[in-house]
C-alpha cells in the first residue's frame, strides 16, 4: 500500500500545433520526465478501481477517438508487450518501474523496441465493449500488480494533444506552475490561515494539529467505510471542509509527495528526533501541495488544503505517525 506513484503532467496546445509531444515534470521517486495523452479524445469512463483486487471496477480510462487513430506512447520507455491478447490488440510499454497499456490497438512497434514519448504505437481499433456505440481507448497505468490511475494529475486540456516546448519554456513553465499552486493553496485557506491551532504534544515539542476541526475517526481497529474490511485505522482523522489549510505539525523535512491510490494526494515529512524518538508525519487525501521533497518547513507552515483524494468517502485529513519507524497512534503527540 505504500507504493509511489509517477504522474504525466501535460499542457494544451496553441492553436495549430502538430502532433502530441511532451511538456517534462517530474512528481514522485518514480517520475515520469514526459507525458502525453495517448488520443486526443475526451475521457468517456473514469479510472474506477474496486475496493479489492478480486472485485469488479474499471481499472483504467477510456479515451473517445475513432478507429484508425494513431495511438502514442504516454512516455519514453520499452515495447514489452505487442500483440493479441484474449482476441484483441495490446501494447504494453515499461517505463522503470511502471508500465502502461493500449487496447484495443493494432501494433506497429514490437517487443524489446525503444519508444519515445509521443511515438506511435499503433492505430485504434473498434470493438472496445465499454464504449460502444463509439470507440475508444482502454489506457491504464501499473506499477507491480497494483493498478493505477494514468491521469491522476489534474491534465489540462487532456482532450486536446499537446506541443513540445523550449527548455527555456520548460524552465518557465514549470516556476510559474510552482508560484500558481503555492497562490492558489494560500488563497484556498482564506483568513484563517494566519492563526495558528493551540499547541501541545510531546516534551515540549510546540505540536499543532495540521488542521483546525474535530478528530472524526480515532486510531485503531474499525471497518473500512471504503472496502467494509474489519481492519487497522492507521491513522487519525480531522473533520475539516475541503480547501482548509493543511500546517505542518513541527519543523521537518518534506521527504515525499505523491499521489496514492488508496491515501490519495499525501506529503511526508520527517521532524527529526522529537522527545527523543525519530518521528515522521504523513498527511493524506489533500486537494494538493506546495511543497516539493526535500524542501524545509517551519512549525505552522501551510504546506497543501484539505481534500478527499484516493479511498475517502468526503473531505478530511488522515493523518498517520511513526516514532522510529514504528507506527502509532498520532492522538498521543499532540
Amino acid at each position: 500500500m505504500m507504493a509511489a506513484v509517477a504522474a504525466l503532467a501535460l499542457v494544451p496546445p496553441v492553436s495549430g500545433a502538430g502532433p502530441a509531444t511532451a511538456l517534462p515534470v517530474r512528481s514522485g521517486p518514480d517520475g515520469l520526465e514526459a507525458g502525453v495523452v495517448p488520443v486526443p479524445g475526451r475521457v468517456l469512463t473514469d479510472f474506477t478501481p474496486p475496493p479489492e483486487p478480486w472485485l469488479a471496477g474499471h481499472r483504467g480510462v477510456d479515451l473517445v477517438a475513432a478507429a484508425g487513430t494513431p495511438v502514442r506512447a504516454a512516455a519514453a520507455g520499452t515495447v514489452t508487450y505487442a500483440g493479441m491478447l484474449a482476441g484483441r490488440g495490446v501494447v504494453v510499454v515499461t517505463h522503470g518501474a511502471l508500465r502502461t497499456t493500449y487496447e484495443p490497438v493494432t501494433a506497429t512497434v514490437r517487443a524489446g523496441q525503444v519508444v519515445q514519448s509521443g511515438q506511435e504505437l499503433g492505430t485504434l481499433q473498434d470493438g472496445h465493449p465499454s464504449c460502444a456505440p463509439e470507440s475508444c481507448l482502454h489506457w491504464g497505468l501499473r506499477r507491480g500488480e497494483d493498478y493505477l490511475d494514468p491521469m491522476h494529475l489534474p491534465v489540462a486540456g487532456a482532450q486536446d494533444s499537446v506541443r513540445l516546448v523550449s527548455a527555456d519554456e520548460v524552465d518557465r513553465a514549470r516556476s510559474e506552475a510552482a508560484e500558481r499552486l503555492a497562490a492558489g493553496i494560500l488563497d484556498a485557506a482564506g483568513a484563517g490561515a494566519g492563526a495558528l491551532p493551540a499547541a501541545g504534544g510531546i516534551a515540549g515539542s510546540g505540536w499543532l494539529p495540521p488542521v483546525q476541526g474535530p478528530l472524526t475517526s480515532p486510531f485503531g481497529m474499525r471497518v473500512h467505510p471504503v472496502t467494509g474490511v474489519y481492519k487497522l485505522h492507521d491513522g487519525v482523522d480531522y473533520g475539516a471542509a475541503c480547501g482548509s489549510p493543511i500546517r505542518s505539525p513541527l519543523a521537518g523535512t518534506v521527504t515525499e509527495v505523491v499521489h496514492h491510490p488508496a491515501y490519495g494526494w499525501r506529503a511526508r515529512i520527517d521532524h527529526g528526533t522529537v522527545g527523543g524518538r525519530r518521528l515522521v508525519t504523513s498527511l493524506n487525501h489533500a486537494q494538493g501541495y506546495s511543497v516539493r521533497a526535500g524542501q524545509q518547513v517551519a512549525r505552522g507552515q501551510v504546506v497543501g488544503t484539505v481534500g478527499s483524494t484516493g479511498w475517502s468517502t468526503g473531505c478530511h485529513l488522515h493523518l498517520m505517525a511513526w516514532q522510529d519507524g514504528q507506527l502509532t497512534d498520532p492522538a498521543r503527540l499532540g
